[in-house]
């Protein structure tokens, strides 16, 4: 899975965070989470733990999108055969399938064939009836993938404020307030096109917290955020909207947009969802990896979020502590965490949260010993980090994350002068510390490592 990994394992402790996120990342795969999730027994199908009567209905469709969209649906083909009659998902890692089209869309900016696999979803949600069971394929990446603008919003007008809000800081939960609110399909608008059929979603959740209406901005889910909360966080950030984006959230705001459908919409009573894989899916698998190898694992949380650089400084402290008392834990020790970091970007450059993650904790643990062939020593020469996003695409890079150690910085002048920039990608490339895993079938969110030897 990780490139080159062969020439990066060049200690244990590189090795050991290595297993560690291959470990966590298979664990999130749609083959492994939603075999586990999903069953059928004559005309039972079970998925999570509900159940459905297969004989009640004239046809069973997948739709949906994100970053795993396509294997969920290839899974649920192995699971149900021909019984699937058709649907489409829009993904940016396609794979062949047999009886679900599968249509391409770009991430994190949304793309014109986006739009086109957006409306293609859409078609096949109005065709559905009371007789249908729409299986949703809802995963990370889903809001970037199926754009769906609406009413005299633009492609471009959905673009630029999206870049806007990824470089501003804003937290996952406040761009797709907005987001939600530019679209004719998210914020639980897919599910009133749906209406009446039953609607069971299959969510791989890249939100801190599972919240069902921010994941993929929540398609077939309640939405209690508003056109004022939108217009909220385009003022907190100082966000230059298009006339066109200003425009709708300010007409919404005065009443004269209907708003998405809450929780007593009465669309919902035909809908369930189920968070079939979160964060917690892949660190579980990632302790599991680490004890296999004879160290003791110790989960922060699946809910880190904040500044890349500031948690990092948070990370590598705890693992001082680890490695000087034995507080939290006792080395050989492994410590994971998992959730969303973000970046406030004020540079020109090129990186990604978990790329910051990895420079900063390597500055962070810049002096304390290490050689060439991996040998530590010292009271932070002792640590590996490895931070990754368990997509593969770490901002809008075409690395995954970063792996660091004592002996990753060499001038820290030069790496703080590519955070002030925030271009640590060719830092880290300089520094022969980037990841690369390609397409990695999941999205749950980040994946951070620290070996503590």
């Amino acid at each position: 899975m990780i490139e080159d990994r062969d020439r990066l394992a060049s200690s244990e402790a590189r090795a050991v965070a290595l297993d560690c996120l291959e470990a966590g990342i298979e664990a999130g795969h749609p083959r492994t989470v939603v075999r586990d999730a999903v069953t059928l027994e004559d005309d039972t199908l079970r998925v999570a733990d509900a159940t459905f009567n297969l004989s009640e209905y004239d046809e069973i469709v997948v739709i949906g999108g994100g970053n795993a969209a396509a294997h969920v649906a290839t899974a649920l083909e192995d699971v149900l055969g021909d019984r699937i009659d058709g649907g489409v998902v829009v993904t940016d890692d396609p794979v062949e399938t047999e009886r679900v089209t599968v249509r391409e869309g770009d991430h994190p900016v949304p793309s014109e064939r986006g739009v086109d696999g957006a409306r293609a979803v859409l078609e096949a949600a109005d065709s559905a009836t009371e007789d249908t069971l729409v299986l949703a394929a809802i995963t990370g990446g889903g809001s970037a993938l199926m754009p769906a603008p609406a009413g005299d919003v633009s492609l471009a007008d959905l673009q630029s404020t999206t870049d806007a809000l990824l470089a501003s800081g804003a937290d996952i939960h406040e761009i797709n307030a907005v987001r939600k609110h530019l679209s004719v399909l998210k914020g639980g608008r897919l599910a009133r096109r749906t209406a009446p059929a039953t609607v069971v979603s299959l969510i791989l959740s890249d939100v801190v917290g599972n919240d069902l209406s921010v994941i993929a901005s929540g398609p077939v889910a309640p939405d209690a955020s508003t056109f004022d909360d939108a217009l909220a966080v385009l003022e907190r950030y100082g966000i230059d909207a298009s006339d066109a984006v200003a425009d709708r959230l300010e007409r919404g705001a005065a009443g004269e947009i209907d708003e998405t459908p809450g929780l007593d919409d009465a669309v919902f009573e035909s809908v369930s969802n189920h968070v079939i894989a979160d964060g917690m899916t892949v660190l579980e698998a990632a302790s599991d990896a680490a004890a296999e190898r004879g160290y003791e694992p110790l989960v922060l949380s699946s809910r880190v979020r904040g500044e890349a650089r500031d948690a990092a400084a948070i990370h590598v402290a705890i693992a001082e502590e680890a490695r000087a008392t034995g507080t939290p834990v006792s080395p050989p020790a492994v410590i994971l965490s998992g959730g969303e970091t973000t970046v406030t970007v004020r540079g020109d450059g090129t990186g990604g949260p978990n790329q910051e993650f990895a420079t900063s904790a390597a500055l962070e643990i810049e002096g304390g010993g290490g050689d060439e062939n991996g040998a530590e020593s010292g009271s932070t020469g002792g640590i590996t980090v490895a931070a990754v996003d368990t997509d593969g695409i770490d901002g809008a890079t075409d690395a995954a994350g970063a792996l660091v150690d004592g002996t990753t910085v060499a001038d820290p002048d030069a790496a703080r002068e590519a955070l002030a920039e925030n271009d640590v990608y060719p830092y880290l490339e300089s520094r022969d510390g980037l990841l690369f895993t390609g397409p990695t079938g999941t999205n749950l969110n980040d994946l951070r490592v620290l070996v503590v030897r």
